[in-house]
């Protein structure tokens, strides 16, 4: 297959990757009512065509958390993605320094952030949960800062674990008795090259970041049960005081959908947000990031660069987010289906389809400058 789309990659990646890997990633809390949302009401944003301007120097760059970027795009923050292609992390990061644009690297992401920050030059973000042991994240923090990070994206919408419904079914969550070992095993044996390519040599198959806190393994097979044994429900505003004693560079708040939250978090330090429900992953039937950004963006009435993510597939939904007050977007399935097909070439793809989608776009809205869009180039 040529692919022409974020859907195509889609396709290509639920072909190759073992059934419990692709519902992992392609799926979302309950209903998935907010992760179709996302997608939805993007696609109904409509742009205002415009003809006989000068639209021959378009310009792509912006800066994302005081940093320039070539494009107004930063990779998200994907759990397991060493899973979908070998040392997947790695793969990516690559292909994001080559396009000019940050990754925010997971916590819970298969290559350490060491392993990441070894194989390219540009510092990566890290997105981080907090964690019971404090301990851990004081180690961790300082393991942070030593690898010339300055960007912490902290998650707060996920003081809890959702239901995932997809997950117990296809047998990543929920019983992990015999049948449904066996039952994976027999998904991995119908898919050999990823069978090759990541079961064999894209080992070790550990949570890098964490692996030291899980003293009983750091596997697949652990990682919904640490999730929900360590990740800390109790996390206030506070925390970010707590924070500031063992980190002295940017922090972003990433899961804010309420204009009340968004005040909040800049009152507690706060130095950007990212509008985010988690891909849908979290709260099912809370609004879509996009139709609560706008709102958001005018309770912090600039004080913080504000970003967004969810449903992102195409060059016109990010002109349609920086329409509505983003500085910048995230995108997250889409760079991860984009590796499970293809590795780092196919995130460059992803990355320079969503480059050339942008210009395109621009052109025929009689837009230059990505930096001065607003609302006035939407019907």
């Amino acid at each position: 297959m040529i692919a022409a789309d974020i859907s195509d990659f889609r396709a290509l990646a639920k072909r190759r990757l073992p059934n419990f890997l692709f519902e992992y990633v392609d799926g979302g809390s309950f209903s998935e009512t907010t992760m179709r949302r996302n997608i939805e009401d993007l696609q109904a944003i409509r742009l205002r065509q415009r003809v006989m301007h000068d639209v021959s120097a378009i310009d792509l760059s912006t800066t994302l958390m005081g940093k320039p970027a070539a494009l107004p795009i930063a990779l998200a923050p994907i759990g397991l993605a060493g899973m979908y292609a070998r040392r997947g992390e790695v793969q990516a990061a690559r292909a994001a320094e080559a396009a000019g644009v940050p990754m925010i690297l997971s916590t819970m992401a298969c290559c350490s952030l060491e392993e990441v920050r070894a194989a390219a030059s540009q510092p990566t973000w890290l997105q981080l949960y907090m964690i019971r042991d404090r301990g851990f994240m004081r180690d961790l923090l300082a393991r942070t800062e030593a690898a010339g990070v300055d960007t912490l994206v902290l998650t707060v919408d996920l003081p809890v674990h959702s239901v995932r419904h997809r997950d117990v079914r296809s047998g990543l969550t929920g019983s992990q008795g015999v049948a449904a070992r066996l039952s994976r095993m027999l998904d991995i044996a119908r898919h050999p090259a990823w069978a090759w390519d990541v079961g064999v040599h894209g080992r070790p198959h550990i949570l890098g970041n964490v692996a030291s806190a899980m003293p009983a393994g750091a596997g697949l097979a652990q990682f919904t049960a640490w999730v929900g044994r360590n990740f800390d429900p109790s996390i206030t505003w506070k925390d970010i005081d707590w924070l500031r004693q063992h980190w002295t560079a940017r922090i972003v708040v990433k899961g804010v959908l309420d204009p009340a939250d968004a005040v909040d978090a800049v009152a507690a330090g706060a130095q950007g947000l990212v509008v985010s429900n988690h891909g849908g992953r979290q709260l099912d039937g809370a609004s879509s990031s996009i139709a609560a950004l706008p709102a958001v963006v005018d309770a912090v009435a600039g004080q913080v660069p504000v970003l967004m993510d969810g449903g992102v597939r195409s060059g016109l939904d990010v002109l349609r987010a920086l329409a509505l007050g983003a500085q910048g977007v995230l995108i997250g399935r889409a760079w991860a289906f984009a590796l499970a097909a293809r590795g780092q070439a196919g995130v460059a793809q992803v990355l320079d389809q969503l480059r050339h989608e942008m210009e395109v776009a621009m052109a025929l809205t009689g837009q230059t400058d990505v930096k001065t869009l607003d609302r006035s180039m939407l019907q």
